[in-house]
């Protein structure tokens, strides 16, 4: 496999975004959902046609903290010799430091920070997420970060905890520290992943902060992602779970903005794409039980564009082998002419995914 070493060993010393893959187009973003966004998944995305920018899995900092070895080769394996930028997650100011020093060591376009993480079992602990009921504690990490990281610093955050009452004071935060960019998920923590993106205050962020931002919520295809870079203003979008559901989105989003026709997926491409997240998710340190579990998390989101009544969803989370899985894959996506059907644009109304609240 070829590495990502050369094209990005010194950009994190620069102050420069880099460019996306086709200069003028708003820039896209894979967003990083812990236990998904590894080097398995970067490189089936790849295949499929990657984002300008990928973000790794949250390296969580704490006294005892490593450079996990997974999320390394995320950066230093990523096969699409795109800009990989490290994201941190923790609340520890020397534990911070110490870690940022390390990673200058690799080839990462830059250091993130979470701030945006819903799950309780992070919030709890007072980082993701819950760093955004403490104002000054976030001065104080922010001030850190810019202090010693010498070239990209940029910031994923959600809207506020339970209200925005905050919303604006992080803001002035993002411009006081100089953040080279911030991704916005236009929820609170405690939305999770429910009800409505706010897409008024991304809207807001845009016109407040002096860096450029991301766009991020529900971007669900490529119409949503048009319709949402003219409504906030956003330099760009940032994808999470859609792209799991439709890894040929960052594609699309392309040929679409250079007037070109867009691919578009009928599920015996869908059914390809499931074969190659099994062979890249593969570990001999697994027991097939367990990776037929975590392809699950995967499905959980592809089976939303599969049928509109949920049924494929419904069969494949009943499956514990190779064996059912492929047999529910094939019923649904080969067989009877479906292959030739087109994959859906959107979920399906009402077909709901059950992912934990991670990603």
């Amino acid at each position: 496999m070829k590495a990502a070493v050369s094209d990005f060993s010194s950009s994190v010393f620069s102050k420069a975004l880099p460019e996306p893959i086709i200069r003028g187009q708003p820039l896209s973003a894979l967003a990083p959902m812990q236990d998904v966004t590894d080097l398995s998944f970067m490189t089936v995305i790849n295949e499929c046609g990657p984002p300008d920018y990928f973000f790794t899995e949250f390296i969580r900092v704490h006294e005892h903290s490593i450079l996990e070895e997974h999320i390394l080769n995320s950066i230093t394996l990523n096969p699409s010799n795109r800009p990989v930028f490290a994201q941190l997650i923790g609340e520890s100011l020397p534990n911070l430091q110490r870690i940022v020093k390390k990673l200058l060591y690799y080839p990462i376009a830059g250091i993130d920070l979470n701030m945006g993480c819903p799950a309780p079992k992070i919030y709890k602990k007072n980082v993701g997420g819950g760093l955004l009921k403490d104002v000054n504690k976030i001065d104080q990490i922010l001030g850190l970060l810019r202090q010693n990281i010498p070239g990209l610093f940029t910031v994923k955050m959600r809207i506020g905890f339970e209200d925005t009452q905050n919303f604006e004071q992080v803001l002035d935060l993002i411009n006081k520290h100089q953040v080279d960019l911030l991704s916005v998920h236009g929820r609170t923590v405690k939305e999770l992943y429910r009800g409505e993106v706010h897409y008024d205050c991304i809207k807001e962020a845009v016109q407040s902060v002096n860096c450029p931002v991301l766009a991020n919520g529900n971007i669900t295809s490529v119409e949503k992602a048009l319709w949402a870079l003219n409504y906030t203003g956003a330099r760009g979008v940032m994808i999470g779970r859609s792209a799991i559901r439709n890894p040929w989105i960052f594609l699309q989003l392309r040929q679409h903005l250079s007037g070109v026709p867009c691919f578009q997926p009928r599920l015996k491409d869908l059914y390809n794409y499931i074969e190659r997240l099994l062979q890249a998710t593969y570990f001999s340190t697994i027991s097939e039980l367990q990776h037929v579990n975590r392809m699950k998390k995967f499905l959980n989101f592809v089976g939303q564009g599969v049928d509109p009544e949920g049924q494929f969803l419904h069969n494949i989370r009943r499956t514990n082998n190779y064996d059912s899985l492929f047999c529910v894959c094939k019923e649904y996506l080969l067989d009877n002419g479906n292959d030739s059907q087109f994959f859906a644009t959107e979920p399906h109304e009402g077909v709901i995914a059950r992912p934990n609240c991670e990603i």
